[in-house]
């Protein structure tokens, strides 16, 4: 025990002096001060430093900093014989500090890198920067302006440059091209233009090169080829336009390469073959024809395949050998031929949403259940001379059952009940639907669905699960407090809708960023909106529309003509906005609900809606049948002496046309419910039709009249009456018609509204004939143009802004 405890004692012995050295260190005081002087600069409201320690105790615009934020000072203290200490590294990270950045940071000789990331600094980078010899800095989320200062391009000691999502604009300085020892440049979200200066070609250093979301103009350029370390490439919606260098191939150690939406002539696949570490391949809408080279299924480190929204063409192959591949989205292609089990492997996302595969039976493989943790979305995948089917994959002659003239959905939510000023609808939620990589769903009750692709990228999450965002805390109404999000691509469909013209009314509510002063408030989202396949929103900007957070915007899109019996409104994100904030992977599309109503028909999914023309028609039917009842009598003389006072009778001056309130009364049963037949125009109409389910049409007459009734004559006006109540106009009789039925020059039809029908109540009656007219209806729709114009209004005292949209809509065959 004893030569244990000795060993023990020499190796801790070390480390005791050490400490021991450390805490006899001083840092200059001159640092110290300048450390207050810094952050004072930087907007914190308090600083609390721990000099001996190199600890900082209390630093920002609270006592207690949020829980998110990073605070450190890192000290070297082996200089002079571990006697004094310099600051070479300071952290003040999600601190949102609103000042500016300090120059007095050049007070701190020995400081070798800053990362001020996630605050609210204004201003510009100091000049006073430039003589130092500064290895890191990191300026990720700020409030920077202005063009990116050319001094930068003296700290030639710098090896990772980080700018993103600041709105620094104008070129990029070419004194950057003097950092040669830099090995990570990243200039994404920004607002920088014009070439991409030649000067960069000599950083040949450069490891990690991010250019997304700029307004950059010109070709990618050639010189690319001299950064032989290079290993991420990223240029997401960057301005530069294709096609792709030839020398791309030179680029032998990449590993991750990100390039789309660019424009770009009509171009081959690039070659690749010599880029056999790459683990993330994405080219997306990049105008890219031809076929996907074999040798991409066959490298042996990719996982992420996205080559989506291009004009590829071929099939996918029986041997794939790209054993690490697990996410691969093909969407947006004329992809053809079968779909083959070497792409269907457990626990992979696979799009093949919009191509032109080989329609996939039940019984095939791509329709089985049995591949556990196998995301496969085959939305569209193929086309179907019947339209309707392709929304609804793995399914075997599919046909509407019938047609909707309206559909609400609240997007990422539950079911719930929204009232406006034209009564109340159920908004169906789809927040029990699992989220996912590549994701389908379909509604078999109400026959619509959605279909999502992408994975939110740099997210640290391999595959992502959150497609749905909420803000339960907000005091915006319940529809706004939750969204459905996607990465790429959102689709809503509904593929049973009666054809005519629609207006559609899209609900937002920005509820990932907030109002506060925070470096939460500077993120942007930006999506681009598409209905019938027409752009309907390029660049669409929630927040823009109204300028703030958490609040909610309707965006109304009128004469939407649906000729093929679907509907499909699709959201895609394309490469815009920042991806940062608040943190990483928070972009794309976010929608929180959506309406679509016809123009001229009813809600016929709605219960609580009853259309004006329907009521018209009730009310005409119940008068159609008095009237006719009355006139015949009268006609036949019954009123005008034919008719008169029975033994028994209680009132004996019963008149011709003239009765009491309580002849009325009796022969009502008191005005009894279960007598009245619906509403005319001046008042309930009473008994009562359901006498024709027992054949006694004869009891419609009161039986004080008399037994001197001619009852074929009765039962010839009351069928002709009850044709008048037909809810459809086409199927009532006309006034000339009904002349010669009731003078027997023509026959009564024996198809009079049904018997068994009369149980119920009229006006249900009459909705029901209604719908049965109008499912007859020729399913063609006619195009409908109107001029485009786009105004913004904002209701006074209200919380609900609307931008109203119109545009040119005409037939639209999504094939």
């Amino acid at each position: 025990m004893g030569v244990a405890n000795f060993f023990a004692f020499l190796f801790i012995a070390p480390s005791c002096f050490q400490l021991l050295r450390i805490s006899e260190s001083k840092l200059p005081q001159e640092e110290v001060d300048a450390l207050k002087e810094i952050t004072s600069t930087m907007g914190a409201a308090y600083w609390k430093f721990e000099t001996d320690s190199c600890k900082i105790e209390m630093v920002g615009l609270t006592r207690e900093p949020p829980d998110e934020s990073e605070r450190s000072i890192d000290c070297d203290c082996s200089f002079e014989n571990h006697t004094v200490c310099h600051v070479v590294k300071m952290t003040l990270k999600r601190l949102s500090l609103p000042g500016i950045l300090p120059p007095q940071l050049a007070k701190l000789p020995f400081l070798r890198e800053v990362d001020f990331a996630y605050n609210c600094f204004t201003g510009s980078i100091p000049k006073e920067w430039a003589s130092m010899k500064l290895a890191s800095i990191s300026l990720l989320v700020n409030r920077l302006s202005g063009e990116i200062p050319k001094h930068l391009g003296n700290i030639t000691t710098l090896t990772y440059l980080m700018l993103e999502a600041n709105q620094f604009s104008g070129v990029v300085p070419p004194e950057l091209g003097r950092l040669i020892n830099l090995q990570t440049l990243v200039l994404s979200s920004n607002q920088l233009t014009g070439n991409l200066p030649l000067s960069l070609s000599g950083l040949q250093n450069l490891t990690d090169f991010r250019i997304n979301n700029n307004n950059f103009t010109g070709t990618i350029p050639n010189f690319i080829q001299n950064w032989q370390l290079l290993q991420r490439l990223e240029m997401h919606a960057s301005g530069l336009e294709g096609p792709f260098p030839s020398n791309i191939s030179l680029l032998k150690n990449l590993l991750q390469l990100r390039i789309s939406d660019i424009k770009s002539p009509s171009q081959d696949f690039p070659f690749m073959g010599n880029m056999a570490s790459l683990t993330t391949l994405v080219l997306r809408n990049c105008n890219l024809s031809g076929v996907i080279p074999s040798y991409i299924w066959m490298m042996m480190n990719l996982a992420v395949l996205d080559v989506s929204f291009n004009m590829l063409i071929g099939e996918i192959p029986t041997i794939i050998s790209a054993r690490r591949l697990r996410f691969i989205y093909l969407t947006g292609n004329m992809l053809s031929g079968n779909i083959p089990n070497s792409i269907l492997k457990d626990g992979s996302s696979i799009d093949l949403s919009y191509n032109n595969f080989t329609w996939q039976d039940p019984e095939q493989p791509a329709c089985q259940d049995g591949i556990g943790n196998l995301n496969l979305n085959l939305f569209r995948s193929s086309i179907k001379e019947n339209k309707l089917e392709e929304y609804v994959p793995c399914s075997k002659n599919f046909s509407c059952p019938r047609y909707s003239s309206c559909l609400h959905v609240n997007c990422g939510g539950k079911d719930v009940n929204v009232k406006d000023d034209k009564g109340e609808n159920l908004y169906v939620g789809d927040v029990d639907v699992p989220g996912g990589t590549a994701t389908y769903f379909y509604s078999d009750d109400d026959h619509w669905g959605f279909s999502s692709t992408g994975d939110f990228m740099d997210d640290f999450e391999s595959q992502n699960i959150r497609y749905t965002v909420s803000l339960p805390s907000s005091n915006m109404p319940e529809l706004y407090k939750t969204a459905r999000i996607s990465p790429i691509t959102l689709t809503y469909f509904h593929n049973c809708m009666e054809n005519g013209d629609y207006t559609v009314n899209l609900h937002f509510a920005e509820i990932q960023f907030t109002n506060d002063k925070t470096y939460k408030s500077l993120g942007k989202r930006i999506f681009d909106i598409y209905v019938q396949g027409k752009l309907i929103r390029k660049n669409f900007n929630i927040e823009n529309e109204i300028n703030v957070a958490d609040k909610p915007l309707v965006l109304p899109i009128y004469n939407i003509s649906i000729t093929n019996n679907v509907l499909e409104i699709q959201f895609y994100w394309a490469g815009k906005g920042t991806t940062r904030i608040p943190d990483a992977g928070v972009y794309g599309p976010l929608v929180s609900a959506f309406s679509v109503v016809s123009d001229s028909r009813p809600c016929s999914n709605g219960e609580k809606k009853v259309a004006v023309s329907i009521i018209i028609a009730i009310v005409a039917g119940a008068l159609c049948l008095v009237l006719f009842i009355s006139g015949f009598i009268w006609w036949k003389g019954f009123f005008r002496g034919k008719l008169r006072r029975k033994e028994g009778t209680k009132d004996g001056d019963i008149q011709a046309g003239n009765f009491s309130l309580e002849q009325i009364r009796a022969a009502t049963d008191d005005f009894s419910s279960a007598n009245k037949i619906g509403e005319g125009g001046f008042g309930p109409v009473y008994k009562a039709c359901n006498l024709n389910q027992t054949q006694n049409l004869v009891g419609l007459i009161d039986e004080r009249l008399g037994p001197d009734l001619n009852k074929t004559e009765v039962e010839k006006v009351v069928k002709v009456a009850l044709l008048c109540t037909n809810a459809s106009p086409s199927l009532r009789p006309t006034m000339s018609e009904v002349v010669n039925m009731l003078e027997g020059h023509t026959d009564i039809p024996d198809a009079i509204p049904e018997p068994s029908t009369y149980n119920d109540d009229l006006r249900f009656k009459a909705l029901r004939d209604l719908h049965q007219h109008r499912s007859k209806q020729s399913l063609s729709g006619n195009q409908s143009q109107s001029s485009m114009t786009h105004t913004l209004s904002s209701t006074s005292g209200g919380n609900t802004h609307t931008t109203s949209y119109i545009e040119d809509h005409s037939s639209v065959d999504n094939s």
